[in-house]
């Protein structure tokens, strides 16, 4: 068994080889908390949640970091223009996040460090980096010397002759305009804090350097984050701390954008479909099954209509668990998935592949149960329990639990009022009066209710929108 992934550095699929036999330890950039998270957010964390699942069942011990950047240049003019405390800002939607998370059945992290809790570790940095020659202060900041470490730029595969550094306000006193912030002085009425070379902020980079090291050494396994992070956020992270003297991360993994009408989604571009309102209209479930099916790489255009076929797909694979265990009761995962899942899934997290295992599973299990093959259809589910297990899509799973189609709180009535009907519909099969029973479940049907006759008697469930 060899787990491979594409390391973005390499700009390969390579072997993954830990560190440590047995452990794998994982850095995923997370949140900069001056928003609400949309979707394109979230599918970074369970993405990477289904990495950790997959490294867990293949018998690691995982050890999972996930930042918050509660300051940065955003939240400060966020503050300014809302009139409200920074760190009010950051809490609320740091909050916000962990809501996400938590309803898209995102495992919590090891650690969740945030940035401000850790400015004397980036002192720590700073001063290492000036020592060594690699940074420089000048007029408060404290900047990085790209030009210092040879090894610049082979992340994101640009030319430094033609690099265009982003920079940020009062970044005065480079000695090359490429040379980026670490630290930044302080400006009336913005957060600060003391530091050897005065009073100032952290910039981005060097927040998530410092944490890295302190949660997981000088050297860790994989450094994960949204493509968008490769430059500046992941090539300035290399350079401050291989700079430093760590070896930092040895696989680089980096999960693709949702998109909106072929932009990546986005705060700025006020695209946005923010997390908070889309569980409000759709199953959390579902959303994490249109989410994290697709490859990790790959883009996602988001629509309505690719959500609607994700319910209905994933629809086909919960009314097989439930009819099994109608018919046989409560039934375990097995204990291992099926080879072709494992495959799929050590090959580059093949979800798209593993999910195919999964639906053709399914369809066999369907088969057993029309050929009233109870044993068979009891195996099939125990391997689909296992594979969603995987996937943080087990219905049965605790998390899931209580989950309503919509409308929790209306659960009860509706069903009352279907049953009643449904009696009807009873009466009529009993007289053999067909036309009147299919007309009841024709109108169910075209209300929007799918009607299925069990051993137990009819059940309804919501059919796709």
């Amino acid at each position: 068994m060899t787990i491979r992934l594409h390391d973005t550095n390499a700009r390969q699929i390579r072997d993954f080889v830990p560190l440590t036999a047995g452990c794998v330890s994982i850095y995923l950039c997370g949140a900069t908390v001056q928003a609400a998270p949309h979707i394109g957010h979230i599918r970074s964390g369970l993405n990477f949640d289904i990495m950790r699942r997959w490294f867990e069942y293949r018998g690691y011990d995982v050890t999972f970091i996930r930042n918050v950047t509660d300051i940065d240049d955003k939240i400060i003019k966020k503050s300014a223009e809302q009139g409200r405390p920074w760190w009010s800002i950051g809490y609320e939607n740091e909050r916000a996040f962990n809501d996400g998370y938590d309803a898209l059945g995102c495992l919590p992290p090891t650690y969740e460090p945030r940035a401000t809790g850790h400015i004397t570790e980036m002192i720590e940095m700073m001063r290492g980096l000036i020592e060594r020659g690699h940074a420089y202060e000048a007029d408060g900041n404290v900047y990085f010397d790209v030009r210092s470490f040879e090894g610049y730029l082979e992340l994101s595969n640009q030319d430094l002759d033609d690099l265009r550094q982003p920079s940020g306000d009062n970044e005065t006193g480079k000695r090359d305009k490429r040379d980026f912030a670490m630290w930044k002085t302080a400006k009336p009425g913005e957060p600060s804090w003391e530091t050897p070379w005065g009073r100032g902020r952290p910039g981005w980079h060097l927040e998530c350097s410092a944490m890295a090291h302190k949660y997981l050494g000088t050297a860790f396994d994989i450094h994960g984050g949204g493509i968008d992070l490769i430059f500046p956020h992941h090539e300035n992270e290399i350079a401050q701390a291989k700079a430093f003297g760590d070896e930092f991360a040895k696989y680089w993994v980096h999960n693709g954008w949702v998109t909106l009408a072929g932009e990546k989604m986005s705060k700025s571009l006020g695209n946005s479909v923010l997390v908070s309102e889309m569980v409000k209209q759709w199953r959390p479930i579902v959303l994490r099954y249109y989410l994290g099916t697709p490859h990790y790489r790959s883009m996602i255009e988001y629509s309505e209509e690719s959500l609607r076929d994700a319910e209905s797909a994933f629809a086909r694979v919960e009314g097989f668990v439930q009819r099994v265990v109608e018919k046989a009761g409560p039934v375990e995962a097995a204990a291992e998935v099926p080879p072709a899942f494992a495959e799929a899934m050590d090959d580059d997290l093949g979800v798209p592949q593993a999910l195919a295992i999964v639906h053709t599973t399914v369809r066999q299990g369907n088969s057993a149960l029309a050929a009233d093959d109870k044993e068979a259809a009891v195996a099939r589910l125990a391997e689909v329990r296992a594979m969603l297990g995987v996937l943080g899509l087990d219905p049965l799973d605790p998390h899931w639990a209580g989950e309503s189609d919509r409308g929790e709180d209306l659960h009860g009535v509706v069903d009352t009022l279907v049953r009643l009907v449904l009696d009807q519909r009873q009466s009529a099969r009993a007289r053999k009066d067909w036309p009147a029973a299919d007309a009841i479940r024709d109108q169910l049907n075209q209300s929007g209710l799918v009607i299925e006759d069990s051993p137990s008697g009819p059940r309804w469930t919501l059919g796709p929108r």
